[in-house]
């Protein structure tokens, strides 16, 4: 497979031509291996418009759920970056393209384990990877400017509220297990506004919170 093409395929049919046409995101989307971040069965679907799993009950997400919950982060460059559910890493890369620093949580050992080795393989320097329960967030590098969460919730643990910056962004998708919306919460003035981007469906956000 020639995965240039593969990528420029993906970025012009399953985003460009979905609306996404923030310039900068789709140039990292086209140069980001996806392929490195899906187990060597799935490399050949790797690229495709679907998610794929990853064991462990987890899935790498569709390209397009990357792509929409990274350009509704509204990223300038300079952020601290959360990630919940750091699963393939794949996401991760992409917010490391974009931010000064990310930090990303993963409940399951085995995927923050292979994670953690794959991102500093491949020199995705600026990311944290952390073994624990997303649902806390990371207080220890808290307040975060943006905070991404990559499992269904049926609300957005208060835990990661808290850890939001003055200014900042949330993106989860929020909602009862097999429908969620994706939202993204915005924190001004120390009050809440929620904008609602269509439906989607996640692995389910397992914690304490």
């Amino acid at each position: 497979m020639n995965y240039k093409k593969a990528r420029e395929h993906m970025v012009e049919s399953q985003i460009m031509n979905r609306g996404i046409l923030n310039e900068k995101l789709l140039e990292i989307m086209k140069q980001v291996p996806r392929h490195l971040f899906v187990s060597k069965s799935m490399i050949s679907a790797a690229y495709d418009d679907h998610p794929l799993p990853i064991g462990h009950g987890q899935t790498i997400s569709q390209p397009y759920m990357v792509a929409i919950m990274t350009d509704i982060l509204e990223l300038k460059g300079d952020e601290k970056v959360l990630e919940v559910g750091a699963g393939s890493g794949y996401q991760a890369a992409i917010l490391s393209k974009l931010a000064k620093k990310v930090v990303t949580v993963e409940r399951v050992k085995e995927l923050a384990e292979r994670t953690k080795k794959l991102l500093k393989k491949y020199k995705y320097e600026n990311v944290k990877v952390i073994h624990g329960d997303g649902t806390k967030g990371y207080e220890k590098n808290a307040p975060y400017n943006a905070i991404i969460v990559t499992a269904a919730a049926p609300k957005i643990p208060n835990k990661l509220i808290e850890q939001l910056a003055e200014n900042g962004r949330i993106v989860a998708p929020i909602g009862p297990r097999w429908h969620q919306e994706l939202i993204r919460i915005k924190k001004t003035n120390g009050k809440l506004e929620k904008d609602y981007f269509g439906g989607c469906i996640f692995v389910p956000l397992i914690g304490d919170d």
